[in-house]
């Protein structure tokens, strides 16, 4: 039965509506949340897809009030699709207690340990379960889909495309968790929804994936601001570029003087990751 969408608030914005969803998904066992911009360009006929996953502690609001994206959305043709971080209120004991992992932490991965395995299925919500009711519910060219995320979303972003090689056109990402296994918020998560076997993290650490050689991105763009406070412990972008230039990756890596890690930062260069994923999703 196809998942029924439930209307929570609709706006008006640069011709086009920002829209917040809830609905009964079938893949994380309880109610999701989601939002989405739609260009006014959706009138005329189908419009791209660009996914755009956030990073810990935001919710599937935080992206479209505070990024800015919408008025060049809407010159473009595209339309943003935001997922929740995770899902919430699944009665998982202490799922609340730590904002590293657990509500708005999911990380984007399926989970495989008990008892987040039933629930924290974020991979499989993100690439299956929404882009379905995108398709179903949207005027949607799903032939022609985008990624992008920040932080715990960049980390989210790269790991959907690489395990899905030539499924989305376009990838970026802002000040990304580059190398999950080796840092400890990725540590701190990968043992709580994979247990302690490292060899199974490796199938969720973008920088093993590239490094291994299964698959290819298109050109990625990506943006780490030097005042970033979670730049030398959590993030190592060093570390994805060494991978990238191993392994034929073509990659932007761009270091922006001053900026740290939140919205001001996301909001001062959205208008450059837009037009990136535009020249592929609408040529």
């Amino acid at each position: 039965m196809d998942a029924v969408l439930r209307l929570a608030s609709e706006h008006r914005c640069f011709g086009g509506t920002v829209a917040f969803y809830r609905h009964d998904s079938a893949v994380c066992g309880g109610e999701m949340r989601f939002s989405v911009y739609v260009p006014p360009q959706a009138q005329a006929g189908k419009v791209p897809v660009l996914y755009f996953l956030s990073g810990l502690t935001c919710t599937e609001e935080t992206f479209q009030i505070k990024a800015g994206a919408q008025r060049l959305a809407a010159e473009l043709g595209l339309m943003l699709v935001v997922p929740d971080t995770s899902p919430r209120d699944t009665g998982i004991p202490n799922e609340n207690a730590d904002w590293e992992v657990g509500t708005a932490a999911g990380f984007y991965v399926d989970a495989t340990q008990q008892p987040w395995a039933s629930r924290f299925r974020m991979f499989s919500y993100v690439t299956r379960e929404l882009p379905e009711l995108i398709g179903k519910n949207f005027p949607a060219r799903m032939d022609r889909e985008g990624i992008f995320g920040h932080s715990m979303g960049g980390h989210g972003a790269l790991v959907c495309a690489l395990r899905q090689p030539g499924r989305y056109r376009s990838v970026s990402a802002f000040a990304p968790i580059c190398a999950p296994m080796r840092v400890p918020w990725g540590k701190k998560a990968f043992t709580t929804y994979f247990g302690p076997d490292t060899e199974a993290w490796k199938e969720w650490d973008s920088l093993e994936l590239i490094r291994s050689g299964r698959s290819r991105l298109p050109p990625l763009l990506v943006d780490q601001g030097t005042r970033d406070k979670f730049l030398v412990e959590q993030l190592k972008p060093e570390l994805l570029r060494e991978a990238c230039d191993q392994a034929g990756q073509p990659l932007t890596l761009r270091s922006q003087d001053g900026y740290d890690h939140g919205y001001y930062f996301v909001s001062t260069f959205i208008a450059d990751h837009l037009r990136h994923h535009a020249v592929a999703l609408t040529s």
